[in-house]
């Protein structure tokens, strides 16, 4: 039986934080069996965690590889069934050997449980009825306080909505190549074992499937990413892009709609933005070599805002999760709002830890994916996106309610449209009404009428949508016409009457 993911991975900390490996050079039973406990219990919804045996450990990182010697493996195994036995409710994690660099590991998953709370024995002596509920906290295994305690009793009723099974679903509703393509990018060993093991038992050991053998249903985390049409399950499971060209009092919206698989609606969403949105401007400026670049909107910062509201989106909420593209803005809404322990105050401030994950399943396989990384770092690499691209600060709001979350990304000033084609000492020659982007993109033409759009692109640096969308403009504005074929027809240029060519790139 494998676990969904690689020694690798494991011991890079780059996927998997380090408080949810613990290393150990041999099995030690006591210790092992009260971090399965707490790694079971999982009282932060962190999705469980990892124990790799055969790795010397130094303040929480692997110091070094020293491996399990082949004849310890099967003793191991033998008394780590055993001892697990001891563990009530009853509870057995994931086993795997591994081998990395010519050595043999063992790898323990203990994935969050379905019947917390779990306790195991104080110690492992004979006739010990000391028990105790074992939680993680950072990397470390501790006895929890009774307010932890009320905390354990509370998760037990309160499955999150992403590892819960759907009874209306059927094993059937699984879809193997998805499961194979999801299982080959994050390099995961069970990717080969997936080509020849039973179906079911595959489910099993990604943990989305219920794990009664007499009533096999799938779990919702497993619906949402490897159902080819998951909104049968979850209405509206969705991400509405709407740009409003002319604001939202505007008569123009254009609407697109992305289902299907989670990480495919939002790397579809992301890729129609980055084509149909972004823009770049690249200023060369007479005093030095290096040009100014700078984007509208820094994909970073869409991307990290787009990947969180899929992660803490409510999916038993029927709402997609929507992008509004205005002139001046984007706004990225998804349902409900965000956890009470978040404050208005710290959404203004930028200071947010959120105790609680809606969805931990989701953000275990967007993490695998790299899609998103967790822990409170969504927030800071979006200002980091906007501030290295020159760009406003963003807007975080939730409503008193907490009914919707919203995300707001102002466009870069120099994109707004009072500042179009004007730019202090460089944008002199650019005629009233004309783009920056516009201009270099005239300029092009007057050096080469037959210059192609890919070309273009290339040799000016700018997308081939940020080409094509000038070239439009320059059309319905009657300065720009084409003549002849498309492939050897040319460029003219109706308006030839500028003062002079600007010193753009």
């Amino acid at each position: 039986m494998a676990v969904p993911t690689n020694i690798k991975t494991l011991l890079s900390g780059n996927v998997v934080e380090w408080a949810r490996i613990e290393f150990k050079e041999t099995w030690d039973a006591e210790a092992s069996l009260k971090t399965i406990c707490a790694f079971a219990n999982d009282i932060d919804n962190w999705g469980g965690g990892y124990i790799v045996i055969g790795v010397k450990d130094k303040n929480g990182h692997p110091d070094s590889l020293q491996g399990v010697p082949p004849e310890k493996i099967d003793e191991y195994q033998k008394d780590m069934l055993n001892k697990c036995k001891r563990i009530q409710p009853e509870y057995l994690p994931i086993v795997e050997v591994v081998d990395h660099e010519g050595k043999k590991f063992i790898v323990i998953w203990a994935p969050g449980g379905y019947l917390r709370p779990y306790s195991s024995p104080k110690t492992m002596a004979k006739g010990e009825k000391e028990r105790i509920c074992y939680i993680r906290k950072m990397a470390s295994t501790i006895i929890p306080s009774e307010e932890e305690k009320r905390d354990l009793y509370n998760l037990a009723n309160n499955v999150p909505f992403d590892d819960r099974i759907n009874h209306s679903a059927e094993i059937t509703d699984l879809n193997l190549t998805l499961i194979q393509s999801y299982l080959k990018e994050i390099g995961s060993s069970l990717y080969e074992d997936s080509k020849h093991i039973d179906f079911v038992e595959l489910c099993r050991n990604m943990n989305i499937i219920n794990s009664l053998p007499e009533y096999t249903k799938p779990k919702n985390v497993g619906l949402m990413f490897f159902s080819m049409e998951p909104e049968r399950f979850f209405p509206y499971a969705q991400i509405d892009v709407v740009q409003f060209p002319d604001d939202l009092g505007g008569d123009r919206i254009i609407e697109n709609t992305f289902k299907g698989p989670l990480h495919q609606q939002l790397r579809d969403s992301l890729q129609y933005i980055q084509n149909s949105v972004i823009q770049e401007q690249i200023i060369k400026l007479p005093d030095r070599a290096e040009a100014n670049r700078f984007f509208n909107y820094p994909y970073a910062a869409i991307e990290e805002s787009l990947c969180n509201a899929a992660y803490h989106k409510g999916y038993d909420v029927r709402e997609p999760i929507e992008v509004r593209i205005l002139p001046d803005r984007i706004e990225i809404v998804s349902h409900p709002g965000a956890d009470r322990s978040i404050t208005e105050e710290g959404l203004r401030t930028y200071r947010v830890f959120n105790r609680r994950y809606r969805n931990r399943r989701i953000g275990e396989f967007l993490k695998e994916m790299h899609l998103t990384e967790g822990r409170n770092t969504g927030f800071r690499k979006i200002l980091n996106a906007l501030e290295r691209n020159g760009s406003p600060k963003p807007l975080f709001e939730t409503d008193p309610e907490r009914l919707s979350f919203s995300t707001t990304l102002f466009i870069h000033p120099d994109f707004l449209p009072q500042n179009e084609g004007i730019n202090e000492g460089i944008n002199e020659g650019i005629n009233e009404g004309i783009t920056q982007t516009e201009q270099i993109v005239l300029n092009a033409i007057e050096e080469n009428p037959s210059i192609s759009t890919a070309k273009m692109a290339k040799e000016l640096g700018v997308s081939k949508s940020s080409i094509e969308r000038a070239l439009r403009t320059l059309k319905e504005k009657s300065i720009l016409v084409r003549e002849g074929p498309r492939k050897s027809g040319k460029w003219i240029i109706l308006k030839p009457d500028r003062s002079r060519k600007t010193n753009l790139l």
